[in-house]
């Protein structure tokens, strides 16, 4: 089974709902969910912020931040699936933001890079929500590259909500 059929019949059972941020992965996360009949019982959006002005006014990520670490980041990752999870109203929500090439990279942050964030909502007064964040790099075309970011993105929070 895909992953993201296993990821959607755990959502499902558990009655929750997922968004997604996308900036690298250009709708592909969303692609995959929806490719699944019933996607529509748990998937709420995907919202592609390849800006970054479309991550400031979708998502709510700072100027300041943007401008301090840069797009391909841990903290703009952070904001991003914090962004698009409390916009939405939903329980999980996972994010990307990397450096797809085949140009773009440097030596810190080379071509593959990627920042993938899983966000999830606790109950109010709880003080349990949470966001969690991985640094991945994959070889490849940019294509290649694209499907790796995706698939592992919705690996990282497939492993999420099964260990929730």
């Amino acid at each position: 089974m895909a992953i993201e059929e296993t990821l959607g019949d755990a959502l499902a059972e558990r009655n929750e709902r997922v968004a997604v941020a996308e900036s690298c992965t250009g709708g592909l996360i969303g692609s995959l969910l929806t490719d699944v009949p019933g996607s529509s019982e748990y998937f709420d959006r995907s919202v592609v912020t390849y800006s970054y002005d479309a991550k400031m006014e979708l998502l709510g990520v700072p100027r300041e931040l943007l401008d301090s670490a840069g797009a391909v980041s841990e903290p703009v990752a952070r904001r991003m699936a914090q962004g698009v999870r409390d916009g939405a109203g939903a329980a999980w929500s996972v994010a990307t933001t990397g450096i797809a090439g085949p140009g773009g990279g440097t030596e810190a942050k080379p071509v593959g890079t990627v920042h993938v964030a899983v966000a999830r909502a606790a109950e109010w007064g709880t003080g349990d929500s949470w966001c969690r964040t991985e640094r991945y790099v994959f070889e490849g075309s940019r294509r290649e590259i694209k499907r790796r970011i995706a698939e592992r993105a919705l690996e990282d929070l497939a492993d999420a909500v099964a260990s929730a």
